[in-house]
């Protein structure tokens, strides 16, 4: 006779396998041999299926998000909001059970994850931001910030570059509230891990600084469960709990790869089902089973129950404080920020040096402003002066050091904005977004405000070459979706670029100079805007249109300057932001590009691709479309025609 236990834990099973089954599509094997690391872990997790966001909950992620199944089932289970209807729409359109995980789409679901290795990098950033808050908000006797961060990921996860960065920077600082559980079943998609993954992950962790805590059998869910006690009880280390499985276990395709990725198929299903004596037909659950994991759930919910009374009376105790706990976990800006023209009050320079006068005036009205740079804090400017930076000694510092860890960084941030409580922002030299892309593109999709601040934008870089000089990274970031990039021109525009980006709920990238650029007289609030016109031809309607961006707006002014010398009308349009201009109403873009005027020229030290759509057939551009040279800025400029003479000729061509 089967325990309760061992009956739920088949429960998860079979309900993964028929709702694979059912779909057609999906990942069963890791499910199948992880079930009961799952239910080990959430029978001891500090949740509460009736508030999924209650404060003093633990935080999970399903960083190998194609076992997104398990997850599914047991929020089911559970008694999260997901019917049995929901579980049945698996993978289908519309439906809140998605192939891989969606924050925002299903109740309880604290990170959208798939590429394999970040959702570990987003549960450390978790875990940082509890470290944090932790420091700032506790008082003796009240623990408002008390929780442990929980991740499942498996060999896949292991294998990537960004969870190792990830571990490194967690072991650095000591996050001991942070649990990974890996299910190390041994298999992928190929097949044996033996052909491509033989290294010591023990060893490579304890090295990293982790308490390394191994379980040889994953179908023992008290050593499971006595793991993550041990794990709990360690308070100077992250922890890792090796569990052995066996893929597809208890079906004719344990142990193979074909379990991975497919559906077992509905023979193999069958045969599953007398394995684990299971009689009831698809998406069928005993009552017991159900009223089990509601017995589970009740008590669950008596710790949020506590939570809530000790945090009534903190707030008598620190009326001020909590005031302070209300502002931090508004997710919106302070309106103060808007109000402040100081803010507006600028110099010339670079505009990384303008984003870092910037980002000092915010921080002074949001001290909840968190980050830092991949190691290049003082090329970037992003160093909140006068503020601590955060590590194994001090929690509560504003300022961080990524090391040189562009990927990890993106993801853990991301991680930090999940949690709750923080702005976050992260910075690096634009030619190295390509290492950090993965992670800026799960901020777009999960909608979190992440400031991205990109510095060295172009070929004004200068000696460093090709290596170091962007061309095609600002139309990828162009390209995605969900996404508001910036490319200012001068001070004033960069303080445009930051009072939009305060006010969305999407991740905003500030793509700056190094090398300095004038305040231009024209520069204005209108660059709210996005593009509006810098400059209007002298006279009557223009007779050709010149757009620019960033650094290369000064030799189109001048340009526009020649072309009205030789008589020809020319308006000079300053395009801060294209997704933010492509909002506004139709008659505001018509002002500024009307479709009269078919003669068009775009300017930026960057590739010309998706720039078409404001040039059309008639128009040309001042472009790069190959990669730079090693040698000082202005040379550059001048030999890739990034100057006003040979803008000016550009547009003389179309006449």
């Amino acid at each position: 006779m089967k325990t309760i236990e061992e009956r739920s834990i088949t429960a998860i099973r079979i309900l993964a396998a028929d709702a694979i089954q059912k779909a057609n599509s999906g990942h069963p094997g890791m499910v199948i041999g992880s079930a009961p690391m799952g239910y080990a872990l959430w029978k001891q997790m500090k949740h509460n299926p009736k508030c999924p966001t209650w404060q003093g909950r633990d935080r999970f992620v399903l960083s190998a998000g194609h076992a997104s199944m398990l997850e599914y089932a047991l929020l089911h289970l559970f008694g999260y909001d997901l019917t049995m209807d929901d579980i049945k729409n698996f993978r289908q359109l519309g439906s809140r059970t998605p192939g891989h995980p969606e924050f925002r789409v299903t109740a309880g679901v604290e990170a959208s994850s798939g590429p394999l290795g970040q959702g570990i990098a987003m549960a450390v950033g978790m875990a940082m931001a509890e470290t944090k808050l932790a420091k700032h908000f506790n008082r003796d006797g009240f623990p408002v910030v008390d929780n442990y961060t929980y991740a499942i990921c498996g060999d896949g996860c292991m294998m990537e570059g960004v969870q190792a960065e990830a571990v490194s920077l967690a072991g650095t600082l000591k996050l001991s509230k942070l649990i990974v559980l890996y299910d190390c079943n041994k298999i992928t998609i190929e097949g044996d891990t033996d052909a491509t993954f033989d290294e010591n992950i023990a060893a490579r962790y304890a090295a990293c600084g982790w308490q390394v805590i191994s379980v040889s059998d994953g179908e023992d869910i008290n050593a499971i469960d006595a793991a993550i006690k041990a794990a709990k009880a360690e308070t100077d280390k992250p922890s890792l709990i090796i569990v052995r499985t066996t893929i597809a276990c208890g079906t004719p395709k344990a142990g193979k790869a074909s379990a991975h990725g497919e559906p077992l198929g509905a023979e193999n299903v069958a045969l599953m089902r007398e394995h684990y004596n299971w009689e009831l037909p698809p998406f069928e659950i005993p009552e017991e089973v159900y009223e089990h994991f509601s017995e589970i759930s009740t008590e669950l919910a008596k710790e949020q129950f506590e939570y809530e009374t000790m945090f009534e009376s903190y707030k008598k105790a620190y009326p001020e404080l909590y005031a302070e706990w209300e502002a931090w976990h508004d997710e919106k800006a302070p309106e103060e920020i808007f109000d402040d023209e100081d803010i507006w009050a600028v110099e010339a320079g670079a505009t990384r040096a303008s984003s870092g006068a910037v980002l000092n005036k915010i921080a002074k009205y949001m001290p909840n402003l968190f980050g830092g740079s991949a190691d290049l804090g003082p090329s970037n400017k992003t160093e909140l002066k006068g503020k601590p930076f955060y590590g194994v000694d001090e929690r509560d510092g504003s300022n961080m050091h990524f090391g040189i860890r562009e990927f990890a960084m993106a993801a853990v941030c991301n991680g930090m904005m999940l949690y709750g409580g923080l702005h976050t922002y992260c910075a690096s030299f634009l030619s190295f977004v390509d290492y950090l892309k993965p992670a800026l593109r799960m901020s777009a999709l999960m909608r979190l405000p992440v400031l991205y601040v990109f510095t060295h934008d172009s070929i004004g870089v200068g000696e460093d070459g090709p290596t170091h000089q962007p061309i095609e990274q600002v139309a990828c970031l162009r390209a995605t979706p969900n996404t508001l990039v910036f490319r200012p021109c001068d001070a004033r525009e960069t303080v445009a670029a930051y009072m939009t980006a305060l006010k969305r709920d999407l991740p905003s990238v500030m793509i700056l100079s190094r090398q300095n650029l004038p305040l231009f007289a024209e520069t204005s609030k209108e660059a709210l805007k996005g593009g509006y016109i810098l400059r209007d031809a002298k006279e009557g309607n223009a007779d050709v249109i010149l757009i620019a961006t960033g650094s290369e707006v000064e030799p189109t002014l001048a340009a526009a300057d020649i072309l009205e010398e030789k008589g020809i009308k020319t308006r000079v349009v300053s395009m801060l932001s294209t997704e933010i201009f492509d909002e506004q109403s139709e008659e505001y873009k018509e002002s500024v590009l009307p479709k009269s005027i078919r003669k068009r020229i775009v300017v930026e030290a960057g590739t010309s691709f998706g720039w078409h759509k404001y040039v059309g057939i008639d128009g040309a551009f001042v472009t790069m479309d190959t990669f730079g040279k090693s040698a000082p800025a202005k040379v550059l400029f001048k030999e890739y025609g990034f100057t006003a003479e040979n803008i000016a000729n550009t547009a003389l061509k179309l006449f």
